[in-house]
């Protein structure tokens, strides 16, 4: 039975007959948390920016102050999650290419579609740049989300500047997150392994079957 940190399934449960443990309920909840704080973010981004959207709304003080709070509480979800073993153990994941990973890319760049042509871990490399970009442009939106909020905490950048750079970056991040979400729609069993922990073992060994082969050497 595996019982190490972000393996299949951990000490003291069983997987259901075909399925294989892909995350916790600590990562799920990071997941969730994160997506619905980021959508907050946005829903509330456009009742301050589109015009039609800000009329129809109004309260444009509310807007901004959940706008402001929501922003500045992204990285409590991930701060929380790194008091979870898996959580830390999929971190490691994400932040490690590997030799596969490239040739996942180049299937992607010669458009290749079979899983054969790309092998992936828990993650393949699609996924492992979307959640670099991604927390790289949180990180950019806090600061200068931040310098709009408290004027003249850094002098040297104009007020101007922050929010140009606020604005186009919120734009390209809406973008990503439409493709992520079109992706996810794509794919129910990811969806599935999100929402329940669970995949089924055939999914796996199909598009990451890479993930199996370590787990089943971390258990030997």
């Amino acid at each position: 039975m595996w019982s190490t940190a972000g393996s299949t399934a951990p000490t003291g449960t069983r997987p259901e007959p075909g399925r294989v443990r892909r995350f916790t309920t600590a990562e799920r909840l990071v997941h969730r948390a994160t997506g619905y704080l980021m959508l907050l973010c946005l829903v509330t981004a456009a009742c301050l920016y589109i015009g039609p959207l800000a009329l129809l709304v109004g309260r444009r003080h509310l807007m901004v102050t959940v706008h402001e709070w929501s922003g500045i509480s992204l990285p409590l979800p991930f701060l929380l999650g790194l008091l979870s073993p898996a959580f830390r153990a999929d971190l490691r994941r994400l932040n490690r290419f590997a030799v596969y990973d490239r040739q996942w890319l180049r299937a992607v760049r010669r458009r290749r579609k079979s899983p054969e042509a790309r092998p992936a871990g828990k993650f393949n490399a699609g996924q492992k740049l979307y959640a670099g970009w991604i927390a790289g442009a949180v990180l950019v939106m806090m600061f200068t989300g931040l310098l709009m909020w408290f004027m003249g905490l850094l002098p040297f950048i104009s007020r101007t500047s922050a929010i140009f750079v606020h604005d186009i970056l919120a734009w390209a991040i809406t973008f990503v997150l439409i493709g992520h979400m079109r992706r996810a729609s794509e794919d129910p069993e990811a969806r599935l392994g999100m929402r329940t922990g669970y995949v089924s073992r055939s999914w796996a060994e199909r598009y990451h079957s890479r993930w199996l082969r370590e787990e089943r050497k971390t258990v030997e």
